[in-house]
């Protein structure tokens, strides 16, 4: 025997079907549904509300995932550049001499009391 999910969600269970806390849901869901009445003090959600605001929200802030079935939390595999600048060297000669200077004069100043 399978089991079948509720068309209609309480209130007390609507975040946790989401997956957020009751708070979250109240401030970033709940405005967006329908609430229905159950009974006298009972608050209901239809499940297909709930799940076409997933899916809205998916579409407005998730990111689509790479061709090639690579998941987007995998670092990209990259061959290092031979045209990649390195490290405090220029890559123009005519500045060699100006950069020189500046570091020298960075290097040899005092720090001031303050």
């Amino acid at each position: 025997m399978s089991d079948i999910l509720p068309r209609v969600i309480r209130l007390r269970d609507a975040a946790h079907y989401l997956g957020m806390d009751k708070n979250r849901f109240n401030t970033e869901v709940r405005p967006f549904v329908i609430e229905i009445a159950i009974g006298s003090q009972g608050i209901g959600f239809d499940r297909l509300d709930l799940d076409q605001w997933w899916e809205d929200y998916k579409a407005c802030n998730g990111c689509q995932a790479k061709k090639g079935g690579r998941k987007p939390w995998h670092k990209s595999e990259h061959r290092a550049s031979s045209k990649e600048a390195k490290s405090g060297t220029l890559t123009k000669g005519s500045g060699a001499i100006e950069f020189e200077k500046a570091l020298g004069r960075a290097t040899s100043r005092k720090q001031s009391d303050t």
